[in-house]
């Protein structure tokens, strides 16, 4: 094994820990939209692992990481599985364009991704996202 790949993987274990403890700080547990087919326990390593790609990708960390978490905990509970019944909304981020090959049931690490991407373009930032849910019901 390369050093570099080493010093990556050990940089990688890092920001997975600090995504869990930021989800454990903020005490946020995956909403009661879990589908059968996703096991419980998964809206919440999604939730550590999307606060540590904001982190990492973004420096969304403190209030922009609250935000994140309130407004993906009411649109998905962190469910890589979540279907909107009303609407073509599916996954983490809720993508109304539903699935896709970008966008692909289970894989929350591309949902998260993707919605980050989102929320960083259409709102700047996840509390601006937050704010617009609070108003409106949706992002």
């Amino acid at each position: 094994m390369t050093r570099r790949r080493r010093r990556n993987q050990k940089f990688a274990g890092s920001a997975i820990a600090a995504g869990l403890l930021l989800a454990a700080v903020h005490g946020h547990t995956p909403a009661s939209t879990a589908s059968a087919t996703a096991p419980a326990a998964a809206g919440g390593s999604n939730e550590a692992l999307a606060n540590s790609m904001a982190a990492s990708g973004y420096g969304w960390t403190g209030s922009q990481a609250t935000c994140l978490d309130e407004l993906w905990t009411r649109e998905s509970g962190f469910d890589a599985y979540a279907a909107n019944p009303t609407s073509d909304a599916r996954g983490i981020a809720q993508n109304i364009n539903g699935w896709s090959a970008d966008y692909q049931p289970g894989d929350a690490s591309q949902q998260i991704a993707w919605g980050l991407s989102y929320v960083a373009g259409r709102y700047g930032s996840p509390c601006g996202a937050w704010s617009h849910e609070e108003a409106m019901s949706w992002y």
